[in-house]
């Protein structure tokens, strides 16, 4: 089965084309084409909706056309399209749902509607190069600049959302965290390079709900604390930076691995599962890893590859193979609430 796949959530523009078969465990990319409008952004410090879906109308059509070309197929050989029907921004949304439901059409192809929180979820099912063995259940952890939620995945039937954030993603302190000290957008990758020349114990941050009994997450009071180390000093020397980027990063670290490996122990996961633009992040996979280790828990840790963690087409379409739920274009809409059903 070749499945194309779109994805516009935000403000990045996708297209994707992608084989799969009942009979293999991980699916094939056989194009990936992504076109960012992040320069245009990073000079605001942050997503203007307006521009992100205008970005995206001049994108779409180029982009899905690139795909095909990479793919060497033609736009009559794929087998369904998969597109992104929520969450995200409701102009970047349409954008992408009514160019799919064109090629529905016109193609007479069925369409996957696709939660874009799945989609993350489901890069880990994509054919890496990596060895892996995903074995269920499965807790997985999805964590970006919009979202942080843990998901219970009995089977690709049976998903359950578990615990999420109460206010801040993490992605998203990273980002404010980042402003407070003069960095670009998105901060956390530049955190993350600045931290590894800084004192994580030069700032005693706060974990909030880090011993709850819930698997819940707030990230909104260490944002809270940042500032006020920041209010203090009358000038952000560079080492100031460092200390603060290392410190901020081990309190959103602490709470991320500490409520996920509570959520993996509670519910006998075989796997975990990191997922979203933040899985990226190498410190983290790290710290994972050496929890895992240091517990002697039985079970692994799987992480998509950085280019397949942050926002793509390829895991929209993935998701939709292993979700599929064919309907026809006259059924498709947007929804910017959508959240786990």
């Amino acid at each position: 089965m070749k499945i194309l796949g779109i994805e516009t959530s935000c403000d990045e523009t996708g297209a994707s084309i992608i084989e799969a078969s009942a009979k293999l465990p991980f699916v094939k990319i056989r194009a990936n084409v992504l076109a960012s409008s992040l320069a245009l952004h990073s000079k605001t410090g942050g997503i203007i909706p307006e521009i992100a879906a205008r970005e995206q109308l001049k994108y779409i059509i180029p982009t899905i056309d690139s795909a095909f070309k990479e793919a060497c197929i033609k736009s009559s050989e794929i087998d369904a399209i998969a597109v992104t029907i929520g969450p995200g921004l409701i102009g970047s949304l349409l954008v992408g749902v009514e160019t799919a439901k064109t090629f529905a059409y016109a193609l007479n192809k069925p369409i996957i509607p696709v939660n874009h929180l799945f989609g993350h979820i489901y890069a880990n099912w994509i054919d890496d190069g990596i060895k892996k063995d995903i074995s269920f259940p499965v807790i997985a952890l999805i964590v970006s600049g919009g979202h942080t939620d843990i998901v219970l995945m009995k089977s690709h039937e049976d998903i359950l959302w578990i615990g999420g954030t109460r206010d801040d993603a993490a992605g998203e302190a990273f980002d404010k965290i980042g402003r407070l000290i003069g960095l670009s957008y998105p901060a956390g990758p530049e955190i993350e390079k600045i931290a590894k020349n800084g004192d994580p114990k030069s700032f005693t941050f706060p974990r909030p709900m880090i011993k709850s009994l819930d698997f819940d997450f707030s990230f909104s009071g260490l944002k809270s604390a940042v500032l006020r180390e920041v209010q203090k000093v009358p000038t952000i020397s560079s080492t100031f930076i460092a200390n603060i980027s290392a410190s901020a990063q081990e309190a959103i670290i602490d709470i991320l691995t500490i409520k996920t490996l509570k959520a993996a122990i509670n519910h006998g996961a075989k796997s975990i599962l990191i997922a979203g633009g933040v899985a990226a992040n190498k410190t983290l996979k790290k710290r994972f890893e050496f929890e895992i280790k240091k517990e002697k828990l039985e079970t692994t840790l799987y992480v998509p590859s950085p280019n397949l963690c942050t926002d793509n087409a390829a895991m929209i379409a993935t998701a939709g193979f292993f979700q599929y739920k064919a309907s026809s274009w006259k059924d498709i809409t947007a929804n910017p609430q959508l959240y786990f059903d």
